[in-house]
């Protein structure tokens, strides 16, 4: 399974996400500004660091040391933790 081609082609975003990136990245970003980063971050990270857990896949991304979780089912975004 392609993950990172699957999340790109379906990736959605709820009002609430905006504000828990912020808030977990301690960043005052808009929303647009964190659309272009998870694009950025999720295009860049090589398909060997998508993990699939369950219901969520994480990408995980030492370079800009964050992981994305996403929900399988929906490809919504969930939340993006430093690591």
């Amino acid at each position: 399974m392609n993950y990172k081609a699957e999340i790109l082609e379906n990736i959605c975003y709820t009002e609430l996400v905006y504000e828990r990136i912020n808030k977990k990245l301690k960043t005052q970003l808009s929303k647009v500004e964190i659309e272009k980063m998870i694009l950025k971050t999720i295009k860049e990270t090589n398909e060997s660091l998508f993990q699939k857990i369950g219901k969520n896949i994480y990408v995980t991304n030492n370079e800009r040391k964050i992981r994305i979780t996403v929900n399988y089912n929906t490809y919504r975004i969930i939340t993006v933790d430093t690591k």
